[in-house]
């Protein structure tokens, strides 16, 4: 059925840059929405941005930092992060609500969670 694959995870310093990436592939009939979540040690998963038909959200931690993006042909979505802080690090997972072929039910789906460390 529907997989997401991440990839972009590993070790940068802060106040550097790096791009997560994740693919959904499938029977999809439609995507509603993308966006990454992550979850610290110790802490909730949250929601870091979003994207769907009601526009694009990010988390106030990431405001003005990170930049998703979404390629809708590819089912694709990216997020782009900046001056990272030690507090970024954590497991990024990548999110998407899909109705699939043939059932056309919006099912939300998870890739496995990719870390990402800041560290200098």
């Amino acid at each position: 059925q529907v997989q997401l694959v991440e990839s972009g995870g590993g070790l940068v310093q802060p106040g550097g840059s790096l791009r997560l990436s994740c693919a959904a592939s499938g029977r999809i009939f439609s995507v509603a929405g993308m966006g990454w979540y992550r979850q610290a040690t110790g802490k909730q998963r949250e929601l870091v941005a979003i994207i769907n038909g009601d526009g694009t959200n990010y988390a106030d931690s990431v405001w003005g930092r990170f930049i998703i993006s979404r390629d809708n042909a590819k089912n694709t979505v990216d997020l782009t992060m900046h001056s990272l802080k030690p507090d970024d690090t954590a497991v990024y997972y990548c999110y998407a609500n899909i109705a699939t072929i043939p059932f056309h039910t919006n099912v939300d789906y998870w890739g496995e969670g990719t870390l990402f460390t800041v560290s200098s």
